[in-house]
């Protein structure tokens, strides 16, 4: 019989996973259960529920660090950080409207599955800001990590373990995260007229200035269109797009300074606020491929510059259609193919272009069954993660087979 254990302190959670352990039975390990679409289904005879570790426990704005239970909603956290001008800098995405969810999510399955968004080009991934954790392990053992600072590590640093490792190896009850300050303006450089080659040599040029740029994008024109921003709706066309954020005055001077750099590519023009914002949840959120509920949908990481290489060699692909992220370091790509997923032609095209990643982010259960949802692991870094696995959770209690067999 299924059973759910809802444990409220550290104790009850050890005496679950240690009973989980004695009789060898697998636990899914849940917090508000909005990501169990990303990655491998699980297969468990039981469910371990920590909502019971919500709420803000730490909260010091003047020391830019924020303590909490993994299974506080992001929205809260969100709304706390807001009311001190500060944000969770790492801009952790909302999947929700992909996944077809009803919540956005926690913050311990943002930790978990390592979320970022645009602004990682330029303050880093959920990994940089993640300063501490308590959590018991797959073996049943308390397990501590970190502090309230960031600081040069000696031996292992277990944060960046635990981040991004889907709940295989510990399961969390408290995690504390840094945080910093929103910039008092925010503005938007758009190129238009650029194809992705073109694209990506315009945002290379703005983040190889010295305009601090938190946000690099292209979209075609396909996509451009459906972005609800009413310029880009008229022009429709093919966009480059770079964010300008901090101060007012800095913000005016820089982005002067970047129309006239990027002048030589194409026409530019200028999304202020709500229209910015609008524009870079869009990015952020997957917006354009929430309404397609048939076709799967991939993340991938490459190299910049081999992006407009990769996106030619998949335009074959049933009702494939895709954009650029991070200068095109991130492709997210939408196509229709329910039961294999392109997984090879993706990966192949990945491999032609000299290397990367390619995640499965949407798909059935059935597809994120038949086939690898994270790339591959060469021999030697797969050898080092069934080790890790072994050390954290040798009977494989958790989550077990999440991310690949074994794991």
């Amino acid at each position: 019989m299924t059973e759910t254990f809802r444990p409220e302190t550290e104790a009850q959670l050890i005496d679950a996973i240690s009973w989980a352990n004695s009789e060898l039975l697998p636990l899914e390990v849940i917090g508000g259960g909005t990501k169990r679409g990303l990655g491998r289904p699980v297969q468990t005879a039981h469910t371990l529920d920590l909502s019971a570790f919500s709420g803000v426990n730490l909260y010091e704005p003047e020391e830019l660090v924020l303590g909490a239970g993994p299974a506080t909603p992001l929205a809260e956290i969100e709304t706390l950080l807001a009311e001190n001008h500060q944000q969770l800098a790492f801009e952790p995405p909302d999947l929700s409207a992909l996944l077809k969810v009803e919540s956005s999510g926690t913050l311990g399955g943002v930790i978990a599955c390592n979320l970022a968004g645009p602004r990682r080009i330029k303050d880093g991934a959920a990994r940089d800001h993640f300063l501490g954790f308590d959590a018991v392990s797959g073996r049943g053992m308390a397990v501590k990590s970190g502090g309230r600072v960031m600081k040069n590590v000696t031996g292992y640093d277990l944060s960046k373990m635990l981040c991004g490792s889907y709940g295989t190896l510990a399961a969390m009850t408290r995690l504390t995260v840094k945080v910093l300050p929103v910039g008092q303006k925010a503005r938007t450089i758009l190129v238009r007229n650029v194809d992705a080659a073109q694209g990506v040599k315009a945002l290379a040029a703005g983040l190889n200035g010295p305009f601090e740029v938190s946000g690099a994008a292209w979209l075609p024109a396909s996509i451009a269109a459906r972005s609800q921003i009413d310029y880009v709706q008229q022009v429709q066309s093919d966009v480059a797009a770079l964010r300008v954020e901090g101060f007012g005055p800095s913000v005016d001077y820089r982005c002067q300074k970047l129309r006239a750099l990027l002048a030589p590519f194409g026409e530019t023009e200028e999304l202020h606020s709500h229209n910015s914002k609008t524009f870079w949840k869009a990015v952020r959120d997957v917006t354009p491929f929430c309404d397609d509920d048939d076709r799967v949908v991939w993340k991938l990481s490459v190299a910049p510059t081999a992006a407009p290489g990769i996106l030619s060699a998949l335009s074959h692909l049933k009702e494939g259609v895709a954009y650029l992220d991070a200068a095109g370091g991130l492709i997210w790509l939408a196509t229709q193919s329910p039961k294999h997923g392109a997984h090879e032609p993706i990966r192949d095209a990945i491999a032609q272009a000299g290397g990367g990643h390619a995640t499965l982010i949407r798909g059935p259960a059935s597809l994120r069954n038949a086939i690898p949802v994270f790339q591959p692991q060469p021999g030697p870094l797969a050898a080092l993660s069934q080790r890790l696995k072994d050390s954290f959770d040798p009977n494989r209690v958790l989550n077990p087979g999440r991310m690949t067999e074994g794991l």
